[in-house]
């Protein structure tokens, strides 16, 4: 039985990740301000907290990303190269 033509595995797309978390969470901050002007009324004070929960969610993400960039490997300078073959080759003929 043939197996299946696989294609080869993608390379994960490249994004900045910062400035997603950078954005999100200055969305978060202006809309706690907008709230702190507005001043809802005592049962609707839980909005103010979501936005405060935005904020420190964005924050932990701004740092966590960081120190993932900060600890990943650095890519090799030359691409890897696949073996030609999984058995060794016989090295008594070659003599």
């Amino acid at each position: 039985m043939t197996q299946p033509h696989r294609r080869p595995d993608l390379e994960p797309m490249k994004t900045n990740d910062s400035a997603t978390f950078l954005a999100g969470t200055a969305l978060w901050a202006v809309a706690a301000i907008v709230l702190l002007i507005v001043q809802p009324s005592p049962d609707q004070r839980w909005w103010l907290w979501t936005c405060l929960a935005g904020i420190a969610g964005g924050l932990f993400g701004l740092f966590y990303v960081r120190r993932r960039n900060r600890r990943a490997p650095t890519p090799p300078s030359d691409p890897p190269v696949e073996p030609s073959t999984a058995v060794p080759p016989n090295t008594k003929n070659l003599q």
